[in-house]
């Protein structure tokens, strides 16, 4: 894992990514604040891509995964309408950068991810930057998580069928 840092540099970059998504619709201050915390070129797994992580676009993170657009995660989390008691299941973790936007603006992530190189990255990624109220599980995300259930809100950020 490269080293987990967050200069002026990419603070400056998320400021103008946030203007960006303001300048495409997204209103939701709780969102636009989120994205402007997370550190996005630390979910994109490959020092190629973290040089391009403020791009408003979508990144490849391996396995055949991307780390979605920020504009996309910034649509379908405005599109939640999130609390901050909600209890989020978010179905394909990815990087976690999803999940790192939803648990800044929501009480509980449970994010669950099938490919496990992915999972092998992204749970300890998320604990080492401070993410506690993010529950990561490997597995099938088919049937959701109904040990943990039920959920406030459902996002499915992977492909399917």
């Amino acid at each position: 894992m490269e080293k987990l840092t967050d200069g002026y540099r990419e603070q400056g970059q998320r400021k103008l990514l946030v203007k960006t998504l303001i300048e495409k619709g997204i209103q939701d201050e709780a969102v636009l604040n989120a994205i402007g915390k997370v550190p996005r070129h630390l979910f994109t797994f490959h020092s190629a891509f973290s040089a391009r992580a403020y791009e408003d676009s979508a990144l490849p993170i391996g396995d055949g995964q991307t780390i979605s657009q920020p504009y996309t995660v910034a649509y379908q989390t405005q599109l939640l309408q999130l609390n901050k008691k909600d209890k989020v299941l978010e179905i394909g973790t990815g990087s976690g950068y999803q999940a790192a936007v939803l648990s800044l603006i929501t009480l509980k992530v449970f994010s669950i991810e099938r490919q496990k190189n992915l999972f092998q990255k992204s749970k300890p990624l998320l604990m080492n930057l401070g993410f506690t109220n993010i529950h990561c599980t490997y597995g099938d995300g088919f049937e959701g998580l109904p040990n943990f259930a039920p959920f406030d809100k459902i996002l499915v950020t992977a492909a399917a069928p």
